[in-house]
């Protein structure tokens, strides 16, 4: 593909944004980048500007700027599918890629992606690991660490890459085609953004778009907003499900033992009793990853090595310390009422729930049952606190604070030896926080000033 002279105009000066820009006017693209926040109050923005003083043009966030003659539009992923730039170039048939789409349009190294509701950074991460260990070498990135435009931009030294995908990159594909696709499940989350679970569920089916029956989908077959693809699908169908057996093809939990069947009749049995991260779902994710890694020819070996030293990923459901037998997990990568519902799963008592922060227009009712059978007393902050008390509170004992680090305080002054602390927000961290790492390491942060300010009974 020719960028030489084409006029394109980046939307969004994140990580993401300026990664496009640069890879942009590296090509000799004539660049305009614009955000809601001016270049001066954005770092990354300002020493790319710097660096590519002439290549590239600081333009108004406004529609008007699509008349300098604009061949394309790059949103970042946080962009949603209504801002007036968007739709007014929709409206000319200026054509509008994400990041993964440019991207894909320079890559040589088959790609393997992962989206879903919930679990994509913990399966990419794992699927990353599990091909190093069968010997490959990988690029893991997306949505999660370095954007997948980085590394098309580089020398691409890798034989795979591994992407986890948000709907949002999906939204503005056209060519994007992974050679496996993983989809792991579909919730009600970011209505804010697509309107509606159709709008979303449609966003994150275009993985599949481009498979050809030479490709691979690995598909969750108990989730009932992915269980339908499995016989709609171009692609060779991997399902995988917690429930039990799948007749032919498959990936399932049979007791304390993953069973895969590639070709629906030769099973292969993986033993669970050493999984480290805990939870149903994620031997879920873990079933989707190992189906990935034998797809990619890894051996069992390496594959059962990698799935007992796998460990998780910070800020989902991350043990973030103990004091004066009082346990807290940090789950701030939770911010939508299903991963809230998963983190709950993972506890065999009663806990101390934290929820809150910027609003995404989740079902908080929808927790009712959960917070009902689950939660011993609901401590809520910040911003969407009101909404998720006016659904959830009086159920069991409720406190609501302005912040999260009186929230955190105020869960410990309640709770008993034994008892268990989970930040689990349901929410986004934007009221508050840069991103959910940021709330997850203030939250452990706190949790490290109490155990300071605790003194040592009979001290």
């Amino acid at each position: 593909m020719e960028l030489g002279g084409r006029t394109i105009l980046v939307i969004g000066m994140g990580r993401t944004g300026t990664a496009v820009v640069d890879f942009l006017a590296r090509r000799g693209a004539r660049v305009l980048a614009t955000d809601e926040t001016p270049p001066e109050r954005l770092a990354g923005a300002r020493d790319l500007l710097s660096r590519r003083d002439g290549d590239v043009a600081w333009v108004p966030y406004e529609a008007s700027v699509l008349a300098a003659g604009v061949d394309l539009v790059v949103p970042s992923p946080g962009v949603p599918p209504r801002n007036p730039l968007l739709v007014a170039a929709a409206k000319q048939g200026i054509p509008i890629w994400s990041e993964i789409e440019l991207a894909f349009a320079f890559l040589k190294t088959p790609v393997i992606a992962v989206t879903g509701t919930n679990g994509k950074t913990t399966t990419t991460t794992l699927i990353g690991d599990i091909l190093a260990k069968g010997g490959k070498r990988v690029f893991v990135g997306g949505n999660i660490g370095n954007p997948l435009v980085e590394y098309a931009g580089g020398p691409q030294g890798a034989d795979l890459a591994v992407v986890e995908v948000s709907s949002f990159q999906l939204q503005w594909t056209r060519t994007f085609h992974p050679f496996v696709a993983v989809h792991l499940n579909l919730t009600a989350d970011h209505y804010d953004y697509h309107g509606s679970l159709a709008a979303y569920g449609a966003a994150k089916e275009k993985i599949f778009a481009n498979q050809t029956p030479r490709d691979f989908a690995v598909v969750n077959a108990d989730d009932a907003g992915t269980a339908p693809l499995v016989h709609r699908l171009s692609a060779v169908v991997i399902p995988f499900s917690s429930k039990g057996p799948l007749a032919g093809r498959g990936v399932y939990l049979e007791g304390e033992r993953i069973v895969l069947s590639l070709d629906g009749s030769v099973r292969e049995a993986y033993p669970t009793a050493r999984v480290r991260i805990p939870g149903r779902h994620n031997l879920e994710n873990i079933m989707a990853a190992v189906a990935v890694g034998r797809i990619c020819g890894c051996p069992p070996e390496a594959v059962l090595a990698a799935v007992e030293g796998f460990e998780g990923i910070p800020h989902r459901i991350e043990y973030a310390g103990r004091v004066r037998g009082v346990t807290f997990y940090d789950d701030s990568k939770g911010t939508n009422v299903d991963a809230v519902r998963r983190a709950l799963e993972t506890f065999p008592d009663p806990v101390i729930l934290l929820m809150g922060g910027r609003d995404k227009e989740g079902d908080f009712e929808g927790l009712r049952e959960d917070v009902k059978r689950r939660v011993k007393a609901l401590v809520l902050f910040g911003e969407a606190r009101g909404r998720i008390e006016s659904a959830l509170g009086g159920l069991v004992p409720t406190l609501s604070l302005p912040t999260l680090g009186e929230a955190v305080k105020r869960a410990f002054h309640e709770a008993a030896e034994g008892d268990t602390v989970l930040l689990s927000p349901g929410c986004a961290s934007f009221d508050a926080f840069r991103d959910y790492r940021a709330r997850g390491d203030y939250f452990k942060e706190v949790v490290r000033e109490l155990e300071g300010d605790v003194q040592p009974q009979g001290a």
